[in-house]
């Protein structure tokens, strides 16, 4: 953690920033927007008049406030055509970030030295009398008024682990057809997040998720020579008949889940008639399956990072049988169709 580089990004990008704005960034990069939980309606309607009043503009769309928060700007987003209900969601989902012990503290005492060091636009004697007025209120404050007279700041929270998925956010947004199903598939090697991405995507666009692994092979499937196919590790038949045929239209299906722990079909997967729908999983871009999807995303992890995240996940044992067995098999599949390679984007 090196909240002083971010308190220097601040005073380069906004030289009038003042100690009343610093305690509202350290505020904000320890607490996020933990208020607005409670009063969501009052924050949309707060956020539709102060986004119909920005100005689209080709500008920044974000700037890191901490190693864990940044703030997207309002003018910015607007300009890229995405949806303000995005944005929305994304600040919602971000305010779940809690003041860890002491951090608020902590960010405080780092801005109070670099006022003593003279790092910043304003002295520590400035900062003392700051501190004695805002510094113990424990709650958001307001930007100073010459910050907002010169800046006009107009932005909204978030936890940076969204700004990762922002290139296939102004995608799918540019894809998106109203009526029409837009399908997102998302494949990538074991561990590399693949399943945490679908997740955060779905609740950012109110889609539906559907996991490459309820499609495992049933045991009578389970031979050499299945397994010599590269990307024979999938059930691609079942998938291509209870997914394939109504995933592209606007009307409800379900299909089949298999459970590996049972090794047999164990209840169905309902896929609702919205507007995104989400295919996550290796070999969810075996080109068996044609060219379905709108969108397809590619992750990647380095091997020792990979082997490091599997026995985090699953234990030393089960890490092992995917060292052996089930990584050897997916490396097949992406050499051999170039699954990075061909993928709309693509996440290393």
């Amino acid at each position: 953690m090196n909240f002083g580089k971010y308190l220097m990004e601040q005073a380069d990008r906004h030289p009038s920033v003042q100690p009343q704005d610093i305690v509202k960034m350290c505020y904000q990069a320890a607490c996020g927007a933990e208020h607005l939980l409670s009063d969501l309606k009052g924050a949309r309607r707060y956020l539709e008049e102060e986004y119909a009043a920005a100005e689209a503009r080709d500008a920044e769309l974000y700037e890191n406030i901490s190693d864990s928060v940044c703030r997207i700007d309002l003018s910015a987003w607007k300009y890229t055509g995405m949806p303000m209900e995005w944005l929305f969601r994304i600040s919602v989902a971000s305010a779940g970030v809690r003041n860890q012990e002491g951090l608020f503290d902590q960010y405080l005492k780092e801005a109070g030295q670099a006022a003593e060091e003279g790092r910043l636009p304003f002295d520590a004697a400035d900062w003392k009398r700051c501190l004695e007025e805002y510094g113990n209120l424990r709650r958001p404050v307001h930007h100073s008024p010459r910050y907002r007279e010169a800046e006009r700041p107009a932005y909204r929270l978030a936890d940076r682990r969204y700004i990762r998925l922002l290139p296939v956010l102004e995608k799918a947004a540019q894809l998106s057809v109203p009526g029409q199903p837009c399908v997102i598939a998302i494949d990538g090697r074991a561990a590399s997040g693949k399943s945490t991405m679908a997740q955060m995507l779905s609740r950012i666009l109110d889609a539906s998720v559907i996991r490459m692994d309820d499609f495992f092979l049933p045991p009578d499937l389970r031979t050499p020579s299945r397994y010599a196919q590269p990307g024979g590790n999938v059930h691609y038949e079942r998938f291509r008949e209870e997914v394939l045929p109504y995933i592209s239209v606007p009307e409800c299906f379900s299909y089949r889940i298999f459970n590996c722990g049972k090794m047999d079909y164990d209840g169905s997967c309902q896929v609702e008639s919205i507007q995104f729908r989400i295919v996550e999983g290796s070999y969810s871009c075996h080109p068996l399956f044609g060219r379905y999807a709108s969108l397809t995303v590619c992750l990647d992890v380095e091997p020792q990072e990979q082997m490091r995240r599997i026995s985090l996940r699953n234990g030393e044992a089960i890490a092992e049988m995917f060292r052996k067995k089930w990584i050897p098999l997916e490396e097949a599949y992406f050499e051999k169709y170039r699954i990075g390679e061909e993928a709309d984007i693509c996440f290393s």
